[in-house]
């Protein structure tokens, strides 16, 4: 293990029983979903908490079971967007004794893109339920019939370009209605320096998950697994805009830059490298490492490093607008793993700058990028199941699966690789 994720996760349950004291003593608080913007919060240094990372925290702690049946005894259907209804579920949660971390406090403000038919009925239920205000942005296509499809090679600085400007400017709109609706629920001012400071951070840490993802992709053998970048990754990802954020990133990529200069690997003799497609096994992170030594096998990919390396990074000097680089930021959220003409050449990009020898999706994976990996001579295996709720007998049946693909197309794959490199 990385010393940074030990610090990290020290530093996030002291963060979180200071967000529990700060509600308890009164203080504003919002719920947002990951791919909603928070940097707009933390200019007005609103405590929030994000949708998913609360979710994360409900699996982890093995209540996930608890928390479907809280959802069904009130009426909610456990089974929807399972991932994204637990601060749902954490309104009906009343055992403050088996609560994960002392439980969610109740939000103030609940913000979400409607990103998915169930993603308003989702956060009106979580209004109702927290009694809450409620902000949907809008979801927005590009409707022209040509854009670039390289967007990691141009959205850091030509992003006014790349994206629709209408598009923009509706998003910029509905960013102005938030910080209003803010002002008048909290009595607090916008303040303009205050949030270039943050979205200037922001861009700082982003270069140095850049920089990271840079060096892993190079490194042979690897020197961290998935197992040590998802949470050295999405640890200060929830704490964008801050001081401490930008220089925990910096800290990871240090400490991975130490590792490489050492010829450090995940294991002794890698052989088989290895790209996880979707959502992590919050509830079994351990799963990833189980064939690292009898196989050589190391996950050397996931999306939330690479997201935070090519995703984020919205450059806004020159006059430009940092209110319509946060909308740039926002606008294409999730396109990098869902959209074809950009999710499909991404993954594939990443997989052959990795040296990826095969894939292994999860069932929220976005089949176009399946195809594309498969169609660029990346062996896939498509597991079938859902990242949320999944039980130690559920993992154990899949290791079967997970043997004989390593053992099969990818470590076909990597004799391949090592013998062309030989």
């Amino acid at each position: 293990m990385l010393d940074v994720t030990a610090d990290f996760g020290t530093y996030q349950r002291d963060w979180f029983a200071g967000i529990r004291a700060a509600v308890a003593g009164g203080a504003p608080f919002a719920v947002v979903n990951a791919n909603a913007p928070q940097e707009i919060l933390r200019a007005f240094d609103l405590p929030f908490v994000v949708n998913q990372w609360w979710a994360s925290i409900v699996a982890a702690k093995r209540q996930s079971g608890r928390y479907r049946t809280l959802l069904t005894e009130h009426g909610y259907p456990a089974e929807i967007e399972a991932y994204s209804t637990q601060a749902l579920a954490a309104a009906f949660d009343g055992q403050a004794d088996q609560a994960p971390w002392g439980g969610l406090p109740s939000p103030d403000f609940v913000h979400a893109i409607a990103s998915s038919d169930p993603t308003p009925a989702i956060f009106e239920a979580m209004a109702v339920e927290h009694g809450a205000s409620r902000f949907l942005y809008e979801r927005t296509v590009d409707p022209r019939a040509e854009i670039e499809t390289r967007w990691w090679d141009v959205m850091h600085d030509d992003w006014e370009v790349a994206l629709e400007g209408e598009r923009l400017d509706l998003l910029v709109a509905e960013l102005r209605a938030v910080i209003a609706e803010i002002e008048r629920a909290t009595g607090r001012s916008f303040d303009e320096t205050r949030f270039r400071d943050v979205m200037t951070l922001v861009n700082e840490q982003e270069a140095y998950y850049r920089a990271t993802r840079d060096l892993i992709a190079r490194a042979v053998p690897a020197p961290i697994s998935i197992v040590d970048s998802m949470p050295a990754t999405m640890v200060p990802q929830w704490h964008r805009g801050s001081l401490w954020a930008r220089d925990a990133a910096r800290a990871f990529h240090d400490e991975v830059a130490a590792r490489v200069a050492a010829g450090q690997g995940v294991t002794a003799r890698e052989r088989v490298r290895l790209m996880w497609v979707g959502r992590g096994l919050w509830s079994d992170t351990a799963f990833y490492q189980r064939w690292e030594e009898s196989h050589g096998a190391v996950f050397v990919w996931s999306m939330y490093l690479a997201l935070a390396a090519d995703g984020y990074i919205r450059n806004f000097g020159s006059g430009r607008d940092p209110l319509r680089a946060l909308a740039a930021r926002f606008l294409t959220m999730g396109d990098e793993l869902r959209m074809p003409s950009w999710s499909g050449p991404w993954h594939v990009h990443e997989a052959q700058s990795h040296r990826i020898d095969g894939a292994i999706a999860l069932s929220d994976a976005d089949p176009f990028t399946v195809r594309a990996l498969v169609a660029a001579g990346i062996p896939v295996l498509e597991l079938g199941v859902d990242n949320f709720a999944l039980g130690p007998d559920d993992l154990e049946r899949l290791d079967a699966r997970v043997v004989a693909f390593i053992e099969g197309p990818a470590g076909a794959c990597a004799a391949a690789r090592l013998g062309a490199a030989a």
